[in-house]
């Protein structure tokens, strides 16, 4: 599901039966940092963007260009307040902190690849991996991510009805708002891929309706090497 480069998807979802005009989140997730190279847990620590992170973050800044934005939100952490920074120097429009866009704690795995927590706790990272409630070592469930999050995405459209909203985010968070668009299972959080800086697009309606328009759209990325 994607678009042409420097483009985002317009046009009426009045065949999907939903009542007036939608709050349009344009869901971008920030761009690399060391640990996104060394794929290791990134939770709440807070790594800078690499330089190539920072050349994703300039093309979704490009591709977001010509696109009418009302607000710009991000999470606290630095990643992706650069990555949302990189967008609010090419349109001029602030960048506001939502910290309930932040990413999962994955507490005692922070900083640790996936090999590297089974190994530490075999019987927990089993048990994760299958079930939502389950919370790494003093980390954050899913479960508990969902509730956060579900809870600020509603904040959004009550602040912002209407409008287009860009949301800068993490993996996670990202995820469960397509989860809840969708009105999904929690195996989305699973099977679902979305790259770096990648951007999707999902529509919330005033009558409690959503649809998703776009999902891991990487076309504004620099061409690997």
């Amino acid at each position: 599901m994607s678009a042409p480069s420097g483009s985002v998807p317009s046009g009426s979802a009045a065949w999907t039966g939903q009542i007036g005009k939608p709050t349009r989140m344009l869901l971008l997730r920030h761009g690399q940092t060391p640990l996104s190279v060394e794929k290791r847990y990134s939770g709440l620590g807070d790594p800078a963007l690499t330089e190539l992170g920072e050349a994703q973050a300039a093309g979704a800044a490009r591709r977001l260009a010509d696109t009418p934005i009302d607000a710009i939100l991000c999470s606290p952490l630095r990643r992706a307040r650069q990555t949302a920074q990189a967008v609010s120097d090419v349109t001029g429009i602030p960048v506001q902190v939502r910290d309930g866009l932040i990413e999962t704690d994955f507490g005692e795995w922070e900083g640790l690849t996936f090999l590297e927590a089974r190994e530490r706790d075999p019987e927990v990272f089993a048990n994760w991996l299958g079930a939502t409630d389950v919370a790494p070592p003093g980390g954050e469930s899913f479960d508990a991510a969902g509730l956060r999050v579900g809870g600020e995405r509603a904040k959004i459209v009550a602040d912002f009805p209407g409008s287009t909203v860009l949301v800068v985010s993490h993996v996670t968070p990202i995820k469960l708002i397509l989860q809840e668009a969708l009105a999904a299972t929690t195996s989305l959080l699973y099977r679902l891929h979305l790259d770096l800086a990648s951007l999707c697009i999902a529509d919330f309606f005033p009558d409690g309706g959503a649809s998703v328009r776009l999902v891991n759209d990487t076309s504004h990325l620099p061409t690997p090497a």
